[in-house]
């Protein structure tokens, strides 16, 4: 399974949504299901997925799906 997959795959299950959904527009600010709780676990499962731990600042400012992209690349993170 590809990174991107596997970023897919947290995001479809932490918030139950469809791959479908998963787009520039899907935003903390866009998006109701996206609230602290979920976000915490957001965040958690992807530090569990990837090996990594995220810096408090890139925990502040994941606020969209497109945006987690470019923070877990500079964790090393390949998304080829």
């Amino acid at each position: 399974m590809s990174n991107l997959d596997k970023y897919k795959q947290v995001f479809i299950s932490v918030f139950d949504v469809t791959e479908d959904d998963l787009n520039d527009k899907f935003t903390f600010a866009d998006t109701d299901i996206w609230d602290s709780m979920s976000h915490i676990t957001l965040i958690s499962e992807l530090e569990e997925t990837f090996d990594v731990m995220f810096a408090t600042d890139d925990i502040l400012h994941f606020g969209s799906y497109n945006n987690g992209i470019e923070i877990l690349k500079r964790y090393g993170v390949q998304f080829d």
